[in-house]
């Protein structure tokens, strides 16, 4: 990605909690923030002025990229997150690394447009069919890498130990492109894989169901000698919960515990169904919690306890998932729509919070702690939400975090910077196009998709 250094001018811009009216933002070649400078009453000359509330860029800490081919195809009829699985199962045997390639790049595309700066990918498509590997072990994860640089965005490579279809159960013919063999073999093919100035390489536990618990400290190991992140699906079904407790007698999350995954660097995505004393756990080791909010509930999976594990001290983010929505001020607005469902008590979550836990908090568990502030030496990512939309108009500049939070959606921006680069301009994708195009010649190359 090639950094530029520019000068932006934000009609108004939230930092340090706070709305400010002509903030200055000088960034870098570096692709860093050396300015902020707010009470500058129009914009000076050279400068591209933001119209609206520009904010600290939006990081999707969790992503299947390649479940965005299922939107729409899998809403007819009942069923669950188990049958669902199929139909997602049957779409992973289409990809290569080219049409993976051309897929993740619209995907990414589509994130940049809806503000978000840096990705998660949550990555266990590693083989060919059959668990064949190819000829580069990596070619899978290399083609998602530069996907996120062709869309130009950030991206964390979550690479994925994934061995088992259940506990004690070998994989099956679908799954034989997930898994490794044995958690070893995965750390030697993972630790192959290299970040640069855009991408970052963190591990994944799939889940306690996928990974032998024999195998579960290799992988806290690996990513603990390379200081990167971890993430694991936690207790997103209460299956999960029953055949953990049936086999290993404790709770998936107390299992984890034991076996030194959950930690400060650790993030549980999901953690849906959990115990008071998970949510100890997690609380208490500073086990962040990624709550996917549109695909629980378009996965029928349940309600998490957010405001809960926020109290327990786990900091919050927030991922799209399974897309079958991308915006992430709908995941934010969700986590506490659902707390108000499930309390029937308005008010758990202010709107800095929520923008924090799309934000700050999200890039921090991607292993960007330089990211989602707006502030001198920070990473140059930002994004502006309009404030004169049929959602937006309205409100007095002061509640314009609120604005964005509780009416807008991804439609509402306007312009996404990644790096000083201005990658979405006035609500058009800089280096992809025509994104709508991309995504639907890419997802009707898929023949297991329609």
């Amino acid at each position: 990605m090639s950094l530029t250094a520019q000068i932006y001018w934000a009609e108004h811009a939230w930092f340090h909690d706070t709305v400010e009216p002509g903030v200055l933002i000088r960034t870098a070649a570096t692709g860093r923030v050396t300015d902020v400078r707010a009470g500058v009453e129009r914009p000076p000359a050279g400068a591209v002025a933001l119209r609206g509330l520009t904010l600290p860029g939006f990081a999707n800490a969790h992503s299947h990229c390649f479940h965005r081919a299922l939107r729409s195809s899998v809403q007819i009829g009942s069923g669950t997150f188990w049958t669902w699985r199929s139909s997602m199962y049957a779409l992973s045997q289409d990809l290569t690394p080219d049409s993976y390639f051309e897929l993740a790049r619209a995907v990414y595309a589509e994130m940049a447009l809806v503000g978000i700066t840096c990705v998660g990918e949550f990555h266990y498509l590693h083989h060919d069919r059959g668990g064949a590997r190819y000829g580069d072990p990596n070619a899978m994860g290399r083609a998602l890498i530069a996907a996120a640089a062709a869309a130009g965005v950030r991206i964390t490579l979550l690479d994925t130990c994934y061995l088992s279809a259940g506990f004690g159960e070998l994989p099956d013919h679908a799954q034989l492109r997930f898994s490794d063999g044995t958690a070893d073999a995965w750390a030697e093919r993972a630790a192959a894989l290299r970040g640069d100035d855009t991408s970052r390489v963190g591990a994944a536990v799939h889940s306690v169901r996928a990974v032998p618990a024999d195998a579960l400290a290799t992988v806290a190991a690996w990513a603990a000698d390379r200081d990167a992140v971890l993430h694991v699906h936690l207790s997103e079904q209460p299956r999960e919960n029953d055949d953990c407790r049936r086999v290993h007698g404790r709770t998936p999350a107390r299992l984890l515990a034991d076996h030194g995954v959950l930690g400060p660097r650790t993030t549980a995505v999901h953690a849906t169904h959990l115990t008071d004393d998970d949510i100890g756990l997690l609380g208490g080791t500073g086990t962040a919690a990624c709550l996917c909010p549109t695909t629980e509930r378009d996965l029928a999976d349940g309600i998490g306890p957010a405001a809960r594990l926020r109290g327990a001290g786990s900091p919050l983010c927030l991922g799209s998932d399974s897309h079958a929505v991308i915006d992430m001020l709908a995941e934010a607005r969700a986590l506490e729509m659902h707390e108000r469902l499930s309390s029937r008590v308005r008010g758990h979550f202010t709107a800095a919070q929520l923008l924090r836990a799309a934000g700050e908090s999200g890039h921090a568990a991607l292993g960007w702690p330089e990211a989602g502030r707006l502030e001198p030496g920070g990473l140059a990512d930002f994004t502006t939400v309009a404030l004169d939309s049929v959602r937006t108009a309205g409100p007095p500049p002061r509640l314009a975090a609120e604005a964005a939070v509780f009416a807008a959606t991804g439609a509402d921006v306007r312009h996404t910077v990644v790096g000083g680069r201005h990658i979405v301009r006035d609500g058009v994708h800089q280096l992809v196009p025509d994104v709508p195009h991309a995504l639907s010649r890419a997802i009707g190359a898929l023949g297991s998709v329609g």
